[in-house]
């Protein structure tokens, strides 16, 4: 009996390490990337995961830099919708003076309230916000607050993938599952009863589901909720870090005031509303918008699948890998920007588009840019005009 367990085990040990041997060395055409496969199954997901604790390269990514110095049908249709309600025609027709009464309201509530947690604030404003232009959602008269239902989402969306009740993965699927339905009802009740309809976002979906064969009752909730997600976060981090870098520099918000003291000086009517030229004309406004998008750096890169074997410096990356473009890597890069951490809006000055173009992506590139680029970086001037003209 002990010679068959020794056997057994010699076995299972032989068996697994022929796994791992196979996980660390896949069969392929070439050399593969320099760098490690990590623990089957996991990888280096626990290293990828562990939060950075400053505005600079994440440990993970600056540590292999150490080291090694399709667009398809649904992607056609999702950006196609996203400009139609929140591209530069609908901010130029309708969007730019709601956008602009949004943040006379809540600036003038904060004011009045004492301290504000900044992020949160902003966080509940930019998503009731949206999410009214996409489905109809009233904050005010809604039993649901569904911000803090996404709040809860993001505060566990990063952690380890153990659907079991009490780890945090499972409260985040739990809250994901609550709002999915919340979404699928408006979504039924709009094709139950047509007087609700508005010319929407979500109407455009319901319209074209007769088109679109993708577009069904389960993924038109999948949809919206990724609309909200992408812009609930992205925007309100960056709003939240645009107030940290002013109330450090008051240069920069002097700067501001002057640009923005003379738009307001060269209307007919003072208190008449911002126009799509003025803010066009807003050069020093665009430096600071910039700057805080290559620092912030809120999407930690882009990531794209090999469809074919490709080479890359001699080596070879796979078809089916998983490919990512680690955007920080460049936006930080001291070569380009000295001083990359330093918040300097000036620095914009004397760049050329051709540097711009190749090393500044906060919202992507080519043909899979960020359909909501142009949205965000109105509600971000938007804002700054009225926070340095009507408050300190």
């Amino acid at each position: 009996m002990w010679t068959i367990g020794l056997a057994v085990v010699a076995l299972v040990v032989v068996y697994y390490t022929h796994l791992i041997f196979k996980w660390r060395s896949p069969k392929i055409e070439g050399v593969l990337p320099p760098g490690s496969m990590g623990w089957p199954l996991i990888g280096e997901t626990l290293q990828f995961i562990i939060p950075g604790k400053s505005l600079d390269l994440h440990p993970f990514v600056k540590k292999r830099m150490q080291k090694v110095n399709a667009i398809g049908t649904v992607h056609k249709y999702l950006r196609s919708i996203t400009l139609n309600h929140f591209g530069v025609e609908s901010l130029k027709a309708s969007l730019l003076p709601k956008i602009e009464d949004m943040l006379h309201t809540n600036l003038a509530n904060w004011a009045t309230q004492g301290p504000v947690d900044v992020k949160q604030v902003i966080s509940v404003m930019v998503f009731n916000f949206t999410a009214n232009k996409i489905f109809g959602y009233d904050a005010a008269n809604s039993k649901e607050k569904l911000s803090e239902n996404y709040t809860k989402i993001l505060n566990s969306f990063i952690s380890l993938p153990l659907n079991i009740p009490g780890t945090s993965f499972h409260k985040c699927m739990k809250d994901r599952e609550k709002m999915l339905k919340m979404l699928k009802d408006t979504l039924m009740e709009r094709l139950s009863d047509p007087s609700k309809r508005r010319g929407d976002f979500l109407d455009q979906a319901i319209d074209d589901m007769k088109t679109e064969k993708f577009l069904t009752e389960d993924f038109i909730p999948q949809l919206m909720f990724g609309i909200l997600f992408a812009s609930f976060e992205s925007m309100s981090t960056t709003l939240t870090l645009t107030f940290k870098f002013l109330s450090e520099n008051p240069r920069v918000v002097e700067e501001l005031r002057v640009e923005h003291e003379a738009i307001v000086k060269k209307r007919e009517n003072p208190n008449s509303g911002l126009t799509w030229e003025e803010y066009r004309s807003m050069t020093f406004t665009q430096m600071v918008v910039n700057e805080t998008l290559r620092i912030s750096n809120i999407p930690p890169g882009l990531f794209r699948k090999a469809l074919k074997d490709f080479q890359v410096k001699g080596f070879t990356v796979p078809a089916g890998w998983t490919v990512m473009l680690v955007t920080p890597a460049v936006q930080l890069n001291p070569e380009t920007f000295k001083d990359p951490v330093t918040f300097n809006p000036w620095r914009w000055m004397d760049l050329d588009q051709v540097t711009i173009s190749k090393n500044f992506m906060p919202f992507g590139g080519g043909t899979r840019q960020c359909a909501g680029a142009e949205y965000s970086k109105l509600v971000l001037s938007t804002f700054l005009h009225i926070l340095v003209t009507d408050y300190r």
